[in-house]
């Protein structure tokens, strides 16, 4: 609980700090990976109680807010993305800055790799 606040915090301040500078966008590096309806677990809706349908260009993500558009690019070969925010971890627990569809990540990278670099950038 206790990181959570701290990374809101850090959050808050890069908005603010980035907003004084005069620049709107804010860039998160991490992992990306996939998921899809056939994985286990996986419930038949999102965390924003929309049917999950992982031929949507859609994202897990736990600190933005729902319907956040973002562009995910790889920063191994520059294919980029626009994914909507609309569900929740599991790539938090896991160290990864967030979790694609199967369809929104086989655009930027090959699925049989399952893991990638990415650059995410808040539109």
């Amino acid at each position: 609980m206790k990181k959570a606040a701290v990374m809101l915090i850090v959050l808050i301040a890069v908005v603010f700090s980035l907003k004084e500078a005069g620049t709107s966008s804010i860039v998160i590096k991490g992992k990306a990976s996939w998921y899809s309806q056939k994985d286990p677990g996986i419930l038949l809706t999102t965390a924003n109680m929309e049917t999950f349908n992982d031929s949507q260009l859609t994202c897990a993500m736990w600190d933005l807010p729902f319907n956040t558009i973002l562009k995910v690019t790889n920063m191994e070969n520059d294919k980029s993305v626009i994914v909507r925010v609309n569900d929740r971890g599991p790539a938090k627990r896991l160290n990864r800055a967030i979790d694609l569809t199967k369809t929104a990540f086989s655009k930027i990278a090959d699925l049989e790799k399952g893991l990638a670099e990415v650059s995410v950038e808040i539109m």
